[in-house]
């Protein structure tokens, strides 16, 4: 039986992103990822945030995230706030540094009592650090379309990694493509060893971007935060917006910041919490 039976939880959501955090710090527990799916067959989720035992000095915890298919993010900027909000609610903290798969994030209070920052690091732009199956030199837009070859649905899409493969479609309407039907699609497609986030986005202006995300490991989602800073700096390199942009989301906004002096992406939004709970050990019962 999984060491999450009869553990304390906590329900949140960033901005509709649907996150789950377990604290295990004081007492470890593997959450494997029939665990993982487990949880989510009781308590929907998006992401699940795992806070374990820090492995390196000056940082709080060492988090895991897992998909509700039992996957695991390296990245989940939503979740990173909900975990943040969380603790600093319990301790009076104000800044704070985790350890992830994607590396050390910085987070802290943001600019209002309800706001949350955290530095999601540099993007990647190397087609084998985000990783693509085949080189491209040029990751602004890659040869990829779904659809006729002479009238493609959608095609070119810019590519970067925020601790996830992101692809970036560019739009002129979010809502007109039946993302729930391509999204698996291009989730899966070859050219994405990794599987990837697939993202419509549409450049309002230079200061503000609609998007939509179909979630790698999720599905479609309300918001996904990697998703927003990956779109965020996707088009601040084509030149279609500023470095600082307001991100609009299905669950709400997101102010995205690539930071000049270190090319670091910052994301600052609000996390709500929901309910606490403890998880019935029947839902572990065949989970080794």
């Amino acid at each position: 039986m999984s060491g999450l039976a009869n553990h304390a939880f906590a329900k949140m959501n960033g901005i509709g992103n649907e996150i789950v955090v377990v604290d295990v710090r004081d007492a470890p527990a593997a959450v494997t990822a029939d665990a993982a799916r487990a949880v989510a067959a009781s308590v929907p989720y998006d992401q699940l945030m795992v806070l374990q035992p820090p492995r390196l000095a000056g940082t709080e915890a060492f988090i895991r995230i897992y998909n509700n298919d039992g996957s695991e993010a390296g990245a989940c900027g939503n979740g990173m706030r909900c975990v943040v909000r969380r603790l600093f609610e319990k301790t009076g903290q104000t800044a704070v540094t985790f350890e992830t798969r994607a590396g050390l994030l910085n987070c802290w209070q943001g600019p209002e009592p309800d706001l949350y920052t955290v530095d999601m690091g540099a993007p990647k732009f190397d087609w084998q650090d985000i990783p693509l199956a085949e080189e491209f030199r040029d990751t602004r837009y890659i040869e990829l379309q779904i659809g006729p070859i002479d009238a493609p649905v959608l095609h070119s899409p810019s590519v970067v990694s925020m601790g996830n493969p992101h692809a970036i479609f560019w739009v002129d309407d979010v809502n007109a493509y039946d993302l729930e039907r391509f999204g698996p699609l291009l989730e899966n497609h070859p050219i994405f060893p990794e599987r990837a986030n697939i993202t419509l986005a549409h450049v309002a202006d230079r200061d503000h971007i609609t998007i939509r995300t179909w979630e790698r490991g999720a599905g479609l989602t309300k918001a996904c935060g990697s998703a927003a800073c990956a779109t965020a700096v996707a088009a601040a390199r084509l030149k279609r917006a500023n470095r600082t942009v307001e991100i609009t989301l299905p669950g709400g906004k997101l102010m995205i910041e690539w930071r000049e002096r270190d090319d670091h992406v910052l994301m600052t939004g609000t996390a709500d919490f929901e309910y606490e709970g403890r998880f019935d050990p029947a839902l572990f019962a065949s989970v080794a």
